[in-house]
């Protein structure tokens, strides 16, 4: 009777935990990095021969063999590299994108100021003593120096913004690779096969799966699960390794660009993740401000010059009508009077006016601004499909992962009542253990 009790009790224990688990399963169906995890049951070794009586065999029972968790290395390390460059090319996206909405190439913005004022210009030739059409040619100045202001200011204002973004991610990862390094600690104490090493393990997945999003990395995990982090790459820099937690910083220089150094081993270049697609972005926006400054410096050089050759209503020489002031978010209209339009020419009343459509062709401001316009537009576009392939990419790399780790709850519920059913048939050995026993009692 006591092998019968012995028996039932290992059946009620080992199905209890396989409950628990399940239970785990499904509490946990939704929540982000879990791993489905199941228990082992297996056979416990049978006792030896009786002394007291001829030889005979006693069953071992169930006994509870630990918790495994389902996961597929190879699929998690694909999930992380897409997961990776998913990141790097939708924070690319984003501020491409925020810099094609400062050029602002609508209605106020500098291409169709620029044209206004040319078609102005062409206006006041036809009748070059109109004062109202005087100070609408300077007004139109104006207001095209103020929308080479607005987009030198946004664009400055989206460069701030990447920097201030690169030094919160940098935060983020910091934190990430110091509570990966605790997580490693808690692994090196950790039982193998208890519920809190594969809890433990659950959370290093997590923690790497976001610094890998935000830094591309290869990891190396040892036999207790321990993680190794450097970065990808042959020669990649370490993060983690063991007791060594590398921390990262990020420098902005004048222009916006911007670049990461480690603590470990100086400056570094992200190959993808959310620090790569900021740098990139960086880049691209401070080449676009050097551009707009350019095409600034074209529109002052080219307008002053043609403005000075010509005589205003006084019978004076043209004076400067801007003043770049070093970079076009510095670019301003001088405070001229109608009279001061030089639109006299050495020929005629309105020869210095029909000159400025030179300024008009292949590689005037309207062009070149135009070109600024169509290079940053193919970039975004360019962007734009890379992210879209990257992000199928790394739908995919998940479904796969998915597939093998994800929680599927109609799989649980029948696990469920597999594990029931056996805690149930377990308790009634039991019962019918006690009730043999007692019947034979009673018969004394």
């Amino acid at each position: 009777m006591s092998d019968m009790l012995s028996l039932g009790l290992s059946g009620l224990r080992a199905s209890g935990k396989a409950l628990s688990t399940v239970s785990d399963n499904i509490a946990n169906a939704q929540t982000p990095g879990y791993a489905r995890r199941s228990v082992r049951i297996e056979e416990g070794a049978p006792g030896g021969d009786n002394p007291l009586y001829k030889t005979q065999h006693t069953p071992g029972g169930a006994i509870y063999g630990g918790v495994t968790r389902h996961v597929d290395q190879l699929l998690i390390e694909d999930a992380r590299t897409s997961s990776s460059a998913s990141g790097q090319t939708f924070s690319r996206l984003s501020w491409v994108e925020a810099a094609e909405r400062d050029l602002d190439d609508g209605a106020a913005g500098v291409g169709a100021s620029v044209t206004r004022l040319f078609n102005t210009a062409d206006q006041l030739a036809t009748n070059p003593s109109s004062t109202s059409l005087r100070a609408t040619f300077l007004q139109n100045v104006d207001d095209a120096a103020g929308a080479f202001r607005r987009s030198a200011e946004a664009l400055s204002a989206t460069a701030t913004s990447i920097s201030a973004e690169a030094a919160t991610q940098v935060d983020i990862l910091n934190t990430d690779l110091l509570a990966l390094q605790r997580v490693n600690e808690g692994l090196l104490r950790a039982r193998p096969d208890s519920t809190n090493q594969v809890t433990l393990l659950d959370e290093r997945d997590t923690l790497l799966d976001r610094i890998s999003g935000q830094i591309a990395i290869r990891t190396e995990l040892n036999p207790r699960g321990m993680a190794t982090v450097r970065l990808s790459g042959a020669g990649g820099a370490t993060l983690i390794d063991g007791p060594l937690v590398a921390q990262a910083s990020v420098a902005t220089a004048a222009n916006g660009q911007i670049s990461f150094i480690l603590s470990s081993s100086g400056p570094i270049s992200p190959q993808s993740g959310t620090l790569a697609g900021l740098m990139q972005a960086a880049t691209h926006v401070s080449n676009q401000r050097a551009s707009l400054d350019a095409v600034g410096q074209q529109f002052v050089n080219d307008l002053n010059a043609a403005h000075q050759t010509g005589t205003d209503a006084n019978g004076n020489p043209g004076q400067p009508l801007l003043d770049f002031g070093g970079s076009a978010a510095a670019l301003n209209a001088l405070a001229l009077s109608p009279a001061s339009v030089a639109a006299a020419g050495t020929a005629s009343s309105n020869g210095n006016l029909l000159s400025l459509s030179s300024l008009r062709g292949p590689v005037g401001v309207e062009a070149g601004w135009a070109s600024l316009v169509n290079a940053n537009a193919s970039t975004v576009a360019s962007a734009r499909a890379q992210h879209a392939a990257a992000s199928a990419r790394r739908d995919g790399a998940w479904e796969a992962r998915d597939s093998v780790s994800a929680v599927d709850l109609d799989r649980e519920a029948s696990e469920l009542l597999r594990f029931q059913q056996a805690y149930q048939a377990s308790a009634k050995v039991i019962q019918l253990a006690r009730e043999t026993i007692q019947t034979i009692m009673n018969s004394f």
